[in-house]
Parts: structure tokens; C-alpha cells; sequence
């Protein structure tokens, strides 16, 4: 599914084989929190790929907690990010249709709006 590009990529697969990776929040690593640590799982100011967000497992292997934690952070931000994006496709689609809801295509082939005036020709 993947070679005919249907569903999924290759880095899909390589999460599910090899390891996930970093995981992002607002573009960047794993910020640190509450007594300069990114989870109680860790020392503080520890800045080892793990405290701050690698995942080294695959999806196969398993995800330990605190690589579980990380990864629904980054998934929690795709979510939202989606629902604002379709919110704003819709918005932007119905501002659209307002504004061309007086324009029509004429029998001579032009488009035309609602007083007349040409907008295209063919």
C-alpha cells in the first residue's frame, strides 16, 4: 500500500520496525516543566535524547512510559491542529461561495456577475 501510495509512507514503516523518533511539540523538542525536568521519570536538567523526547523503541517493540507520554504529546498537537485547519478550509469555503454566488457562466461562454460585467472570457 505503501509503493502504490495508497496509504501510509515510509517513515510509517520505519516507526513500526526501527524506532519512532523524536517527538516535537510546537516545532521543537520536549520542553522542560515544572523543576527543569520534562517528566518526573527524569533528573533535573537532564538533557539526554530520552528526557527530551527520542523515542528509541518501534511501535513493534513497544513504547516504554515515559516514550508513551512523549509520543501523545506530539499527537495531542496533530489533533488540534487538524480540527483548527478544517475549521479554517470551511470558513475560507464559505467566504468563497459568498462572494461568487452573483457570478454565473453565460450562453456565449463568458462569465458574468450579477450587474453584467465580464469576469472571464472563455
Amino acid at each position: 500500500m505503501v509503493v502504490a501510495g495508497s496509504k501510509g509512507s515510509k517513515i510509517n514503516i520505519s516507526q513500526v520496525i526501527a524506532c519512532v523518533g523524536q517527538q516535537n511539540v510546537e516545532g521543537k523538542r520536549i520542553p522542560f516543566g515544572f523543576r527543569h525536568r520534562t517528566l518526573p521519570h527524569f533528573i533535573k536538567d537532564d538533557y539526554g535524547p530520552e528526557s527530551k523526547g527520542f523515542v528509541e523503541n518501534s511501535y513493534l517493540a513497544g513504547l516504554t512510559p515515559s516514550e508513551f507520554f512523549f509520543h501523545a504529546m506530539g499527537g495531542r498537537e496533530g489533533l488540534i491542529d487538524t480540527a483548527v485547519k478544517t475549521a479554517e478550509t470551511g470558513y475560507i469555503q464559505r467566504r468563497l461561495i459568498k462572494a461568487m454566488e452573483s457570478v454565473m457562466v453565460n450562453y456565449d461562454g463568458t462569465v458574468r456577475n450579477s450587474l453584467g460585467q465580464l469576469v472571464q472570457l472563455r
